[in-house]
């Protein structure tokens, strides 16, 4: 029996957000160590199931089945396509540097002050969202895919709630009001889109008697299973409903802005740039593998979705005055783009989504977390609080530029790359929509470039004259994400040839290809 690395890679942190919780409370530097141990394991974990993934190989590898709940069908299957490659790497990634990065955001309120936070349990809980992630990347059985899809939130909601951002003008009880509001408006939205996708479970296994994915792909391919027209397209309504929610698609977006906002630094990169990553990859892997014909027929309803999103969600960020809203907003507009690319059924479309869910999730992390670093220092979400911080802390202000910069798909960025290629394959397909979402670009350059302006350019405030710059531990945190940046920006190979012949798996699921020009090119 070969070594189970798929489910090693995701055992491993769950074995770490235990042991974490387990170190004794006055041990919360050991903690944060054994977490950060774990996460740096699980790492090396992700690497060599990327070394071992052949891109030329089966479309799932390193695959994994086991009975699990033989009566209803139920099995414990692993297996990972490109995509899912990516995506697991990008969430392995990214732990270290969100454990490093709120190293002291659940340290004690105020020394001597009875008012505590559970140092183990914050980075306890980040280790058991990176295990539920990668197993929800790896499972190709539906059942196992929603129980992991939905048990995420559990964790996530004592993260917004019971850890949130020290920063607020209101007082800590206010504080602690708002943290409430979000954490249950979070787990509302995402419970409801996943009690809709249960139902939908529970009629796929009535229609195909099982959950696998490959034994449902195989079914279709061979005529043993014919799904009614609309029994599909209400089976693909559940899912996809869900997986809007979590992505998130406007209108199911209102919950991103106040978990945002509420939630410490590390923990909103959690957020949008691991967790919100399941929404998209599920689109791909379960909306448009198991009802293919279902996806097609949305198509032009969920475009016009995502087009709205692009330019609402950067509309509202032009207009904000608090942070991580403005973040938040920008993160919408870029989810957007990801699901316009998926859905304009082309393979560069897709191929750039797969390369924005990358991309997005380290310029994302990049912008917020180096946010996060100045907002601990102010001890402010309100851009009107800050001005002129460039000139006391040049190293942040100079990161916190890149950043803002990626997020504006600057050439020479990795996000340039993959919004050019989304951009390019919807609008060879559809054109009205590909003019439309390039206005986003321009509201990014209008968001991204005033808020660098109102907080790091003009007369030095008293409030950040003697602001530190970024300390070792901060730049050890943002620097390896910026070399990234800039990798990925002039040279995406490395991602596109992990990706793209899973792409193409997808593009032959629902029977697509690409347009042809309409003017060869010149021999």
């Amino acid at each position: 029996m070969s070594f189970p690395l798929l489910t090693a890679t995701a055992v491993l942190p769950a074995i770490g957000a235990i042991a974490t919780a387990a170190v004794p409370a006055a041990k919360r530097t050991a903690a944060k160590w054994l977490a950060l141990l774990f996460s740096l394991a699980t790492l090396v974990l992700a690497i060599v199931v990327l070394v071992r993934f052949d891109p030329d190989g089966d479309r799932y590898q390193l695959t994994e089945s086991h009975a699990w709940i033989a009566d209803f069908g139920v099995r414990y299957e692993l297996g990972v396509d490109g995509i899912a490659v990516a995506l697991i790497a990008l969430t392995a990634l990214l732990i270290p540097f969100i454990v490093l990065a709120g190293w002291h955001d659940a340290d004690p309120l105020e020394t001597g002050s009875k008012r505590w936070r559970p140092t183990q349990g914050f980075f306890a809980l980040i280790l058991a969202v990176e295990a539920m992630v990668i197993l929800s990347f790896e499972a190709t059985d539906v059942f196992l895919f929603y129980i992991f899809f939905e048990a995420m939130l559990i964790p996530l909601y004592f993260l917004i709630g019971g850890f949130g951002d020290r920063a607020h003008e209101h007082g800590e009880e206010t504080a602690a009001t708002q943290r409430s509001y979000a954490a249950v408006k979070f787990l509302l939205y995402n419970l409801a889109g996943g009690l809709i996708m249960l139902a939908a479970v529970i009629g796929l296994y009535v229609v195909a008697g099982n959950f696998s994915l490959t034994e449902i792909a195989e079914a279709r391919a061979d005529g043993s299973l014919d799904m009614a027209t609309s029994t599909e397209r209400w089976l693909f309504l559940g899912f996809f409903l869900a997986f809007a929610v979590k992505a998130p698609l406007w209108p199911l977006h209102t919950w991103l802005p106040n978990a945002m906002q509420e939630s410490t630094a590390p923990v909103a990169v959690l957020i949008t740039a691991v967790v919100d990553k399941v929404g998209t990859f599920a689109m791909l892997r379960f909306c448009l593998g198991l009802f293919p014909e279902a996806s097609k027929w949305a198509t032009p309803a969920i475009l016009v979705l995502a087009v709205i999103s692009i330019i609402y969600g950067a509309l509202l960020a032009v207009g904000q005055r608090d942070i991580k809203r403005l973040i938040a907003y920008a993160s919408i507009s870029h989810f957007g783009f990801i699901i316009m690319g998926i859905f304009a059924m082309t393979s560069q479309g897709q191929s750039g989504a797969t390369l924005y869910m990358v991309n997005h999730g380290i310029s994302t992390a990049v912008l917020m977390l180096i946010a996060g670093f100045l907002i601990s220092r102010r001890g402010s979400r309100l851009i009107a609080d800050y001005g002129g911080v460039q000139k006391v802390a040049p190293v942040l202000a100079g990161t916190f530029l890149i950043g803002g910069l990626a997020t504006l798909s600057l050439p020479g960025l990795a996000p340039f790359v993959s919004e050019f290629l989304v951009l390019v394959g919807t609008f060879t397909r559809y054109p009205v929509i590909g003019i439309i979402a390039t206005f986003g670009i321009v509201l990014a350059a209008l968001y991204t470039l005033v808020l660098y302006q109102r907080t790091m350019t003009g007369p030095v405030k008293p409030e950040v004259s003697a602001m530190p710059d970024l300390r070792v531990r901060e730049i050890a945190v943002v620097a390896p994400l910026v070399v990234l940046l800039v990798f990925l920006g002039v040279y995406p190979k490395p991602v596109t040839d992990v990706v793209n012949p899973a792409v193409e798996h997808t593009m032959s699921d629902v029977q697509k290809k690409d347009p042809q020009p309409e003017v060869e090119a010149a021999k």
